[in-house]
């Protein structure tokens, strides 16, 4: 389905004009709008008042020019900004994934280093309880013998 052309009347320092585009009248009417206080805002300057009409003009495109401009560096600004907190996230994330793999890997040499501690401990209570019995057995042995 086609955009719908809308013609829009609007004024703009205080003449009627007709807008046309795709956009909404809410938008052509915000558009002149910002236009009608850009030239209240120089019709404030004293040196304004005494300039020609083309003068008038020729600022107030300046005016606008220069409204565009420090816009557009701040979304460029802001896009760069974007841009580098995405490869940070990137960077952090490969961080976390190589912290995940070497913890992984470490809970497994730790859950093998438990085992051979319970190993080690079945053979100490094995060995204490052969050297026990050793014991006991000579113990018996000298009882016998005197």
């Amino acid at each position: 389905m086609a955009a719908k052309r809308n013609d829009t009347e609007v004024f703009i320092n205080n003449k009627k004009y007709t807008l046309s585009g795709f956009e909404s009248e809410e938008y052509l009417q915000k558009v002149a709008g910002y236009i009608n206080s850009k030239i209240s805002e120089l019709k404030t300057l004293e040196s304004y008042r005494n300039l020609d009409n083309e003068m008038k003009t020729v600022l107030l495109e300046i005016n606008l020019a220069d409204d565009y401009f420090k816009v557009k560096r701040r979304f460029d600004d802001s896009e760069n900004d974007s841009d580098s907190k995405s490869s940070e996230i990137y960077q952090l994330k490969h961080e976390i994934m190589s912290l995940n793999s070497r913890l992984e890997k470490t809970n497994k040499e730790i859950e093998k280093l438990r085992e051979n501690i319970v190993e080690e401990q079945k053979k100490n209570v094995r060995l204490e309880t052969e050297l026990n019995a050793e014991r006991e057995r000579r113990m018996t042995e000298r009882s016998g013998k005197k």
